[in-house]
């Protein structure tokens, strides 16, 4: 059997890839202030979560990643598992996910995909790929890493208020001051989320992502991913203008960023997400 692949929930990835490759994705957690916990992408979550004041995201847990590499080490039939995970600068995740492949006497190969959202979900299907055309765990490994070193993810946020709150802001906070009503675009730069522009309007941030995604592009064969907090329609056009000026577009993938990742960037983000190399998504 090919060599088995394992992410987490902040991948996104919907039910349709992982079901078809037999991708596990192990769920982030949510805590309500008044002590109720939710697993993503297993529990039925409220939808306004992401706008509920005291709510707190942690990253999968030690026993559920042994537990899913456990079962991922059996399906594998020997041939081992590559586990790819949102980056280590951003949550617990990685770091759990180190401990529970030493549990298993390093029988699994962790990749920190310096990135999350769609951008971590491109990456994993980069892993899978190359396990499914035969590639062996170690091959698996060195080809996610090269896809995690290659893909670009911007995101552009309606308002700083969850970011503020919930201290992603990393490296570009000082930047971003008391400017509440600027618009910002941010991408992941070294495992962060980093300023790299920032407008008055969200239809000038949304614009200029857009360029900077086809200037990323160079005329290549990219697959791009588009993903969205509480925010289809935007989402949808943002997908139609990139991928109409692409010169070749492998396929999309759009998704809602979820109640964790939508808990620190707050509904009406809207993201763009590159990644070079892939096969066709199906």
């Amino acid at each position: 059997m090919p060599v088995v692949v394992v992410t987490d929930s902040s991948s996104r990835l919907p039910a349709s890839l992982t079901d078809a490759h037999g991708i596990a994705q192990v769920p982030l957690h949510l805590s309500l202030d008044d002590g109720i916990e939710y697993l993503e992408g297993v529990d039925s979550v409220p939808s306004d979560v992401v706008t509920m004041p005291g709510v707190t995201t942690s990253g999968a847990s030690l026993a559920d990643l042994r537990r899913a590499y456990e079962e991922a080490l059996d399906r594998s039939g020997g041939d081992g598992v590559v586990a790819v995970h949102m980056s280590r600068r951003l949550s617990g995740t990685w770091s759990a996910a180190r401990l529970a492949s030493d549990a298993l006497d390093g029988a699994i190969r962790v990749v920190d995909s310096r990135s999350v959202g769609v951008s971590l979900g491109l990456t994993t299907m980069a892993a899978v790929q190359a396990a499914e055309a035969g590639a062996s765990r170690d091959e698996v490994y060195e080809a996610t890493v090269r896809a995690a070193a290659t893909a670009e993810s911007m995101l552009c946020v309606h308002s700083l208020d969850n970011l503020r709150n919930s201290g992603r802001l990393g490296i570009a906070g000082h930047l971003l001051g008391s400017a509440l009503s600027i618009k910002p675009i941010l991408h992941m730069s070294d495992g962060l989320l980093a300023l790299r522009e920032r407008h008055r309007t969200m239809t000038k941030a949304m614009a200029k992502m857009i360029d900077a995604a086809v200037e990323v592009a160079d005329g290549e064969p990219v697959t791009i991913g588009v993903q969205h907090c509480q925010n289809p329609d935007l989402a949808s056009e943002v997908l139609d203008t990139v991928t109409r000026r692409l010169d070749d577009v492998v396929s999309t993938l759009t998704v809602d960023l979820g109640p964790v990742l939508g808990t620190h960037v707050g509904p009406g983000a809207v993201g763009v997400s590159l990644a070079h190399g892939l096969d066709p998504l199906d």
